[in-house]
């Protein structure tokens, strides 16, 4: 996900969280993981205050330093 730095702060990237679960959902996934990069401390922000939780690295993305996972409901 990438937010512009011109609409950041008006809740997109909830929004758009938030329909990736529900899309994940629609075809049947349970659990959802994702990773970033260390230099992005606002995206880490919102996948823990989404309901997130670190977990260990599940691919070998170079780029990547925080990988997450998430149970759907």
């Amino acid at each position: 996900m990438w937010i512009a730095p011109s609409v950041r702060g008006l809740g997109l990237a909830r929004r758009l969280l938030g329909a990736l679960e529900e899309s994940a959902r629609a075809i049947g996934y349970s659990i959802v993981r994702l990773e970033t990069n260390e230099a992005l401390t606002e995206a880490q922000k919102l996948y823990r205050s989404s309901g997130y939780r670190e977990v260990r690295p599940f691919n070998d993305e170079h780029y990547a330093h925080h990988w997450f996972e998430k149970a759907l409901s």
